[in-house]
């Protein structure tokens, strides 16, 4: 069965520089967990006494993840990092300690819920700033506030905003200002103190190297960075964080020579995807591999192959195709054989999705 190579111990290490890192620049943090969907024996394995000192908290975007970091560690700072809706609110007071929200009507369902259980129940309200996913707009910021500051059962614990994860909208020092602003501006309209601005995530990251976040931006919600030592602002590794977290492994499970072009009418009923195929070469033949997974698993274009020689041919709902050449290596040996496996590095969506897949093995590697 293919399985996807987690190291561990690499991303710890990646979580133990991002804290000393964000500490230094006075800033808290929260461990974005939902790559891996609340896998138990990852959350176990991750979650050590010494990477939770290091963290404000962990979060996740489904509430059977945070369930999940509850049982693992109940003393666990949970925070629910998408807003949920208003029938979700009983699961939201039971598994999250903070969530994030722009819609009145949920908070008021949250703030019912709280009371029946008589608890506290603490918040992040997301502002708009031009990405249009979450948050609220900024010319009702003031009324939004007013009405959520009477809520008995709900603290509402600072502003937060997202950007770059929908049109791909970047973070700057003029943003991130906004959110200063209009902080400064309901604390001394409404006599309260908001103690974060929510405002990074992996793709603000290099905003610090450059000295243009505001110091009072002192929450970042943190996840590509940690598992895979990049940010997505430019997909370049971040300071000296480990790439080399996850290797997936397929298996070849037929090896044969074959013509580069398909043999016969092509119609509209295939449910692959293929490469492109010059029909010049209708005379030609290369080794093609074929690995035990497919669409079902992961999509191939998040995939990249660990040796630059292999080239995708196309794919199904559960084998994917490659041309290896004339697998051959540069000492006259074979490079590959039935039963062997192609190596890939796997982008954050191939990781999370290959999770998902149960037919995907996961193997940590201490």
């Amino acid at each position: 069965m293919a399985h996807l190579n987690i190291k561990i111990n690499e991303i710890r290490e990646n979580v133990h520089k991002l804290s000393k890192y964000l500490n230094d620049h006075n800033i808290e943090w929260s461990l974005i967990t939902k790559v891996f969907s609340g896998d138990k024996e990852f959350l176990k394995k991750l979650l050590t006494p010494e990477v939770i000192s290091g963290l404000h908290s962990v979060g996740d975007s489904r509430l059977t993840s945070l369930k999940n970091l509850k049982e693992v560690n109940p003393d666990m700072i949970t925070i629910y990092i998408k807003p949920p809706a208003d029938v979700y609110a009983e699961d939201v007071i039971k598994y999250a300690d903070i969530s994030l929200n722009s819609s009145f009507t949920t908070i008021k369902a949250l703030n019912q819920v709280a009371e029946k259980h008589n608890k506290i129940h603490k918040i992040i309200i997301m502002v708009e700033l031009g990405e249009l996913r979450e948050g609220v707009d900024r010319d009702n910021l003031i009324e939004f506030y007013q009405k959520v500051f009477n809520l008995p059962n709900i603290e509402v614990i600072g502003l937060g905003s997202n950007l770059g994860c929908m049109y791909g909208v970047e973070p700057t020092y003029d943003k991130l200002l906004q959110l200063v602003l209009y902080k400064k501006l309901i604390e001394a309209k409404f006599d309260r103190n908001l103690p974060f601005i929510s405002g990074g995530s992996s793709i603000t990251l290099p905003l610090i190297q450059d000295n243009t976040v505001p110091p009072e931006v002192n929450h970042f919600r943190i996840g590509e960075a940690a598992f895979f030592g990049t940010s997505p602002l430019n997909n370049d590794k971040f300071l000296n964080l480990s790439t080399d977290t996850f290797d997936f492994h397929p298996y070849i499970i037929e090896l044969e020579e074959k013509p580069l072009v398909p043999d016969g009418i092509i119609s509209d009923a295939s449910i692959g995807h293929t490469s492109n195929f010059d029909k010049q070469s209708l005379s030609e033949k290369t080794y093609k591999a074929i690995l035990d997974f497919g669409l079902l698993d992961v999509d191939y274009q998040e995939l990249t192959p660990k040796d630059k020689d292999v080239k995708f041919v196309g794919t199904t709902s559960d084998m994917t195709v490659y041309d290896i050449g004339d697998n051959i290596t540069k000492n006259n040996k074979k490079k590959y054989k039935i039963g062997e496996s192609l190596i890939f590095n796997p982008s954050y969506m191939a990781v999370a999705r290959l999770l998902n897949s149960k037919f995907i093995e996961r193997k940590f590697i201490e």
